[in-house]
């Protein structure tokens, strides 16, 4: 049985606009109205499969925002894993929240098939996370980043066009990716889909836009 709906704040000018298209289109403004609010609850109900870029410079700031990162990701009833690096503190902090660590194997700088490596551990999170969806720190690609910035800059791009449902940060250092040419940089800039940085207990989202040259000469 249809119900009325009532939307608030609907103004003179958005009515008219709409009234414009309905007449165009020759369907009435109730279907459209409809196929948006349909549109949207499709979208609500699709998992998001996000990939974001998390730098920090100190375990106590990272420590901090795990915390809290634990507090939200209970709440919402997601898989809790992490994925570990040779930086033996945060593995012990993250098991002691109860954490899954879903590294099977330690990485070392001589592996050979790194790709396959990595399919691996991506195969154990599956598993382990039973369909649920995920929220997941990667410390690993850190490591492979030290070791090969070529790899792991292909591991963030095959990961990117191949993403799982839920919430999975990929977590620098700073002095490591600064250690790198601009170009390498940016390019893990831009494959993920957001940029935090976080200091002290504060968390910045960086914006990474490229920008032509006259740009500079505007306000």
């Amino acid at each position: 049985m249809p119900h009325n709906l009532i939307i608030r704040g609907f103004d003179n000018d958005t009515h008219s606009q709409l009234g414009d298209i309905s007449r165009q289109k020759n369907v009435s403004m109730n279907s459209i109205i409809k196929d948006a609010v349909d549109q949207w609850l499709k979208k609500q109900r699709e998992r998001p499969k996000r990939h974001h870029l998390l730098i920090y410079d100190n375990e106590d700031d990272l420590k901090r925002l795990l915390r809290t990162i634990d507090k939200f990701a209970k709440e919402a009833e997601w898989h809790r894993c992490f994925i570990s690096s040779s930086n033996s503190a945060i593995t012990e902090f993250l098991e002691k929240l109860d954490w899954v660590d879903e590294l099977t194997v330690p990485f070392e700088p001589s592996q050979k098939d790194v790709m396959k490596y990595f399919n691996s551990i991506l195969q154990n999170v599956i598993k382990n996370s039973k369909n649920i969806e995920l929220c997941c720190v990667d410390f690993l690609i850190n490591d492979i980043f030290k070791s090969s910035m070529k790899e792991a800059i292909k591991l963030e791009k095959a990961y990117d066009e191949n993403r799982l449902e839920g919430l999975v940060f990929c977590a620098y250092r700073i002095d490591d990716l600064l250690k790198t040419a601009i170009t390498g940089m940016i390019e893990v800039f831009d494959l993920h889909e957001q940029i935090f940085i976080l200091k002290g207990d504060q968390i910045y989202k960086v914006h990474c836009n490229r920008e032509s040259v006259h740009k500079l000469f505007l306000s």
